[in-house]
Order: structure tokens, then sequence, then C-alpha cells
């Protein structure tokens, strides 16, 4: 996740810090010392484990185990200072530049570590930016630093079953009782909503206006009264995704997350987060397609050699564009509509991706023979259909970048 500072905070990393193949260096000893290394050809045939998975497929308690063991791991990075290198020092960070947390991702993925559900990338990544620009003293006070740790996890509470990607819809009403609020509603595609501890819930406060205006943000405590979770089953079989249901919540308003009225941007920083942080996804999937095509020994296949190029084309034009988000961001740029780019690359790759593996393994995608690095692929298949619609639509990122980019009309309302 790519963090832009606020001018208070963009300070280049002084002169007791090191250069950043000496933070390489520093990063690479820690982890040695603490995780084991990768075995060299780990992306090879037949070696560690065969999940491209993109939504579990875990009973709620091989869940939780998973959860557990990677909270450990981030509370040990975070206490060794490589996890959130780009915040400010008063956060647990080092004020360093955003190259440098790439750096400490990059050489983290040379070692083996507990895996991270999505969970933990919207706890880290997106909840604590959104608190930093919109929370009070109490409230960064409260949240942020145990975010970025994951001493507690969060959610979204955005989408709604009559609103989908259309955020300016929601429904769920925020009502006014002196110093509290009580809200009522339904939400739903919350990634693991059941797990966490906090939501961020856009509800609607005002229907007399403008939509948009109409909004505000609150910080639902998940356990409290009239807070019910439900798991959503899914086609690969897991349970992702909740939908939740808040009948007559109280929250209090220091509960509040920025003015009343101000939902729809509180979101949008949400949001745009989101948008860049999710566009690594899948992005280990290459080297292991590469594997497939040289295990089944078709790589001389012209047909297969031309659809394997596609695939590593848009790959790397994917990458080329993110680098160049990084770039802008470290400049002190905001993330704008290149994030739109970048979060449909990214679904429009899973897709690839699933059509490449289809096509190299016909029906040892749909049976499973036990053998290694074949059947597994079907999670892949069937997950990547999900990403065309969470965190916005791919109807929504189409909008986003044909009125931000290239200057057409508005779509009708």
């Amino acid at each position: 996740m790519l963090r832009s500072h606020t001018t208070a905070t963009m300070e280049v990393m002084t002169s007791e810090q090191p250069n950043i193949e000496d933070f390489r260096a520093e990063v690479q000893q820690w982890l040695a010392s603490v995780a084991p290394r990768r075995e060299q050809g780990s992306s090879a045939w037949g070696v560690g484990s065969d999940t491209v998975a993109l939504f579990d497929n875990l009973s709620e308690a091989e869940e939780r185990v998973q959860l557990e063991a990677g909270r450990e791991w981030e509370k040990k990075r975070f206490d060794a200072g490589y996890n959130i290198v780009s915040w400010p020092v008063e956060y647990g960070g080092r004020n360093a530049p955003n190259d440098f947390a790439l750096v400490a991702d990059a050489e983290e993925a040379q070692f083996n570590v507990p895996r991270r559900t999505e969970l933990f990338d919207v706890t880290r990544h997106l909840i604590p930016v959104t608190v930093e620009k919109w929370g009070t003293e109490a409230q960064k006070a409260m949240w942020v630093r145990s975010f970025l740790r994951c001493d507690e996890f969060c959610c979204q509470l955005f989408s709604e079953p009559g609103a989908g990607s259309d955020l300016a819809n929601v429904s769920t009403k925020a009502t006014r009782d002196g110093d509290m609020w009580v809200l009522s509603g339904q939400k739903v595609w919350t990634s693991s909503a059941v797990f966490a501890d906090w939501g961020l819930a856009i509800c609607r406060s005002d229907s007399s206006g403008a939509k948009h205006a109409g909004m505000t943000a609150f910080m639902v405590k998940l356990d409290a009264p009239g807070v019910t979770v439900r798991p959503i089953r899914q086609m690969t079989g897991g349970a992702s995704f909740n939908e939740v249901f808040l009948d007559d919540v109280r929250v209090s308003d220091d509960m509040r997350l920025g003015p009343v009225g101000e939902g729809w941007k509180v979101a949008l920083t949400t949001l745009s987060a989101e948008r860049s942080s999710a566009n690594s996804l899948g992005s280990d999937a290459l080297p292991k397609v590469l594997a497939l095509v040289k295990h089944l020994g078709v790589g001389n296949d012209p047909i297969v050699r031309q659809k394997v190029a596609e695939y590593y084309t848009h790959m790397t034009v994917h990458n080329l564009n993110e680098l160049r988000v990084a770039a802008s961001v470290e400049a002190g740029g905001e993330i704008g509509p290149e994030g739109s780019i970048g979060r449909l690359s990214c679904t429009l790759n899973l897709t690839r991706t699933s059509k490449v593996v289809s096509g190299l393994l016909g029906t040892k995608l749909i049976a499973d023979t036990g053998e290694w690095g074949t059947y597994a692929w079907a999670e892949q298949v069937l997950g990547a259909p999900g990403y065309r619609i969470a965190g916005g639509s791919e109807e929504i990122q189409h909008n986003i970048i044909g009125e931000r980019v290239l200057g057409l009309p508005r779509e009708p309302r």
C-alpha cells in the first residue's frame, strides 16, 4: 500500500537513516533471523504449497488459526520497525519514502511467513489512512496504531443489497438521538466481518438533500447489541464475505468519523486506498503459470507461446503502471484515476490467468486426481469473477477512467 503523506509528514530520510540498499540488507538480516527463506525455485513444479486461491475455502475455526498466525507476524514486523516504514514516527513508522516500504515487502516475499487474508489489507492499509485524515486526535490515538499493528481488525460496511457499487444510494439510516446515533439497515459483501472488531459504516443521516451530502461515517463495534453477522457462501465453497445487519445499533457521537454529512468524502478516502492496495492481487500467478507450461511440456507449441506471451505482456504493463503511481505518490501527489486503471487492469489479468490455465489444464481443472498444481487452479478460476465487483465494479472503474481521464461526458444519472 502506497501512502500519500500530508505536508507535515512529507519528510525525506534523515542522515541518521540508511540509504535504500543498506535498508534492504537490514531487512534481509532481520527476516533471516525470524523466518525461513523460501527454497530456490519455490515456483517450480511440485515445490511447496500449490494453492492459488483468491478466496479461501476454510472452516471458521481454520480461518481463525490462520488469522492469529498472521496477526502475530504483523505484530512482530511492526515491533521490529519494518511494517509501516513510510508512516510517521508517532505511529510506529520511520517517515521513510514509499520506496523503502516496497523494498520491505519485496524482501519479505522471499521468506516463508504466514499468509494474510484481505482482512489484513483492509485493517492495515485502508482504515488507518482514513482515520488519520478524518479522525479527531482522540480517534487517531485510539485506532491508527492499533490497526496498523493488527491488535484489532476492521472491515468496511459500505455495500448494500439495494445499492451495490453505487455508494451514493446507501439507505442504512443514522438517526441522531442527543449524543448518540441509532443505526438501522443492512450491509452486504463485507469481507471477513465475522472476524473483525470494528466496521467503518457509511450511513444515510439526511434524506432531504443531495444524496452525496446526506451521508455520515461511523466506527461501529461489531459486538455491539443489534449487530448480526451472517456468512455468504461462495461458489468456491468458502464464506469470505458476510452480510451485516444493524438493528437499532446505538453508537456515541465520538464514534462518528468526519463531520456530519461528509460520509461521502470519508468513503472516497477509503476507496482510493483500496483501489491502490488491491492492485497487486494475483501478481504471484505468473511464475506459477510458467512452471505449469514447463511441466506440461507445451512451451514449444506456437499457440501456447502466443497466449502466454500476451498474458506476460499485460502483467508487465500493469506492473509498469503501478510503478508510475508509486512515483507520483512519492512526489507528493494523491492516488487519482490511475488507481482505477490499476484496479481494472488487475481484475482483467485475473480473468486472463483463468483463461490461460483453463486452456492448459482442460479436464484436470475440474477433476481432482490428486496431482500437484492442477485441480488447485479451480479455486482461482472460481474466485476471479468476484473481483470484478469487489472494491467497485468494473463498470464503476470504466466510468471513472472515461470521465476523469478521457474527458467523456458523465454517465446519465
